[in-house]
């Protein structure tokens, strides 16, 4: 494929804004939980199901969303999500009940389910080799950009009111509208029986390389939403005493970080392959967190933190791009929502398996305990390298 501009690219430009409103759902409406915990008079138990009742739907229906991609196209799936997302989004800034609240979130998080994965599905439908790479890298950039800003637009929206950062879904309506009339990708033509197509998917995904790229995304995602997203904001807390905005600019640093390492993948891929990346990054998930218990002032924490989004911004855009390679186009949409799949699953036991670590150790067994999980990754490389040399003596 021809080089070209890619952020001239209106396909790409699109894929842009859905990754935005993929991680729009929770990341802007976090910094309000205290705000609508007092409107709607409920405990900070009960606002963290906002989260729990938008990602759910995400979690169990993003397989299926990614099947219907393939046998009748991306816009197919994508545009109504969007405008599911943007209705049931915005419907939720003017519901006072907090059970039908949470039955809006539920919709809107069905809206969500195939964002984070049909925007990665449809670059490795557009883009080969290393054009897939930059791309991949790019998108990465946008939605560690948007990580980082959504939290402080959805707070400063909050200060007027508790219901306005709901009101941030409209987004993706025009977005929506976009993608209906100007998004011109690729389509698989998919005409297999169900059977033959869930055989084909299977014979295309049941090999080691598949099912290790989806345990690597599985563990980056537990430590990052575990160890780090989790544990280090709690050590600012207990150790340094750390105000929620100097815990905010540090948060902001890594995601800053992790947005500039992504965007320079491209230029990392042509002295290394993908494989090489994912093994190097792991690596430096281990370093970053094995420092942290020994850091003794609060703003070198700034290093580890760093480190983790470096990790992160080469991690994710890396296993995208080699989950889109091995996967045909007409079972693309699968593969990448099976990936999704495994991230969101990683999301949601990060906290719990680190906790125990906390439970039994403390504060530094937590970072210790996932600097373990990251050194799995290399060293099964390594012995996996060892075992192939073995056979082939």
């Amino acid at each position: 494929m021809e080089k070209q501009n890619l952020f001239r690219n209106k396909n790409l430009l699109i894929v842009f804004g859905v990754t935005l409103m993929a991680v729009l759902g929770v990341a802007s409406i976090t910094p309000a939980f205290p705000t609508i915990s007092r409107a709607l008079n409920i405990t900070p138990n009960q606002v963290g199901l906002l989260i729990t009742f938008f990602t759910l739907p995400g979690a169990i229906l993003t397989p299926f969303l990614g099947i219907l991609s393939d046998r009748y196209g991306r816009k197919r799936i994508l545009v109504p999500s969007l405008f599911i997302f943007a209705v049931a989004g915005f419907a939720c800034s003017f519901i006072k009940d907090f059970s039908m609240l949470l039955v809006m979130r539920a919709v809107q998080g069905i809206g969500s389910g195939a964002l984070a994965s049909l925007n990665s599905t449809i670059i490795g439908d557009l883009f080969s080799g290393e054009q897939r790479v930059k791309a991949m890298g790019l998108n990465a950039a946008v939605l560690s950009v948007g990580v980082a800003a959504y939290p402080s637009i959805g707070g400063a929206l909050a200060l007027i009111g508790w219901n306005y950062p709901f009101m941030l879904s409209l987004l993706a309506l025009p977005i929506g509208i976009a993608a209906l009339f100007f998004l011109n990708s690729p389509e698989p033509r998919n005409t297999e029986s169900i059977t033959s197509y869930l055989k084909g998917t299977w014979s295309h995904m049941n090999n080691l390389k598949v099912a290790g790229l989806f345990s690597a995304g599985l563990l980056s995602f537990i430590i990052m939403y575990g160890a780090y997203l989790t544990y280090f904001t709690i050590l600012m807390d207990q150790k340094f005493n750390a105000s929620s905005l100097t815990i905010g600019i540090i948060m902001t640093v890594a995601s800053l970080s992790n947005a500039a390492m992504a965007s320079q993948l491209v230029k990392i891929h042509r002295r290394f392959s993908i494989s090489m990346i994912i093994v190097i990054s792991f690596i430096i998930y281990a370093v970053s967190n094995v420092i942290v218990p020994f850091i003794p002032n609060m703003w070198l924490l700034l290093i580890p933190a760093v480190l983790s989004g470096i990790g992160n911004g080469a991690t994710l855009p890396g296993i995208q791009t080699a989950v889109a390679g091995l996967a045909p186009m007409e079972y693309r949409g699968a593969f990448m929502s099976l990936n999704s799949m495994m991230l969101r699953l990683g999301q949601t036991l990060g906290p719990p398996v680190i906790g125990i670590a906390y439970v039994y150790g403390g504060i530094n067994a937590t970072f210790f305990t996932a600097a373990g999980i990251a050194m799995t990754v290399p060293v099964a490389v390594v012995l996996f390298g060892m075992l192939k040399k073995s056979r082939s003596v």
